[in-house]
C-alpha cells in the first residue's frame, strides 16, 4: 500500500479511537467535568492564542509604501531605462 494512504488510514483509525475514547469518558465517568473543562480551555487558548498571533504581526510588521511612492519609482526607473538605451543605441549607431 502507498505509504500516503497507510498514513491516511491510521489518522483515521486513531480519530475514531479518540472521539470513542472522548465520549464514553464524558458520558460515562466521573471525570466527564474535568475533560470538559480541559477541552474548552484548549480551544480558548488556540483561538486566542491565534488572534494575539495576528495582532503581533500587525504591530511588529510595518505599513507599505504609498501607491504614489512606488509609482514615482517605476517612473523614475523607466526613464533611467529609456535612457541608458537610447545611449546604448547611440553608442552602437555610431
Amino acid at each position: 500500500m502507498n505509504r500516503d494512504k497507510v498514513i491516511g488510514a491510521l489518522l483515521m483509525v486513531l480519530s475514531v479511537a479518540v472521539i470513542i475514547v472522548y465520549g464514553w469518558v464524558v458520558f460515562f465517568t466521573e471525570w466527564s467535568l474535568l475533560l470538559l473543562q480541559i477541552t474548552s480551555f484548549i480551544a480558548v487558548v488556540g483561538v486566542f492564542g491565534i488572534l494575539a498571533w495576528i495582532g503581533y504581526t500587525l504591530a511588529t510588521t510595518p505599513p507599505p509604501k504609498p501607491i504614489e511612492e512606488i509609482e514615482k519609482e517605476l517612473e523614475e526607473e523607466l526613464k533611467n531605462l529609456e535612457s541608458k538605451s537610447g545611449e546604448e543605441a547611440k553608442e552602437t549607431g555610431s
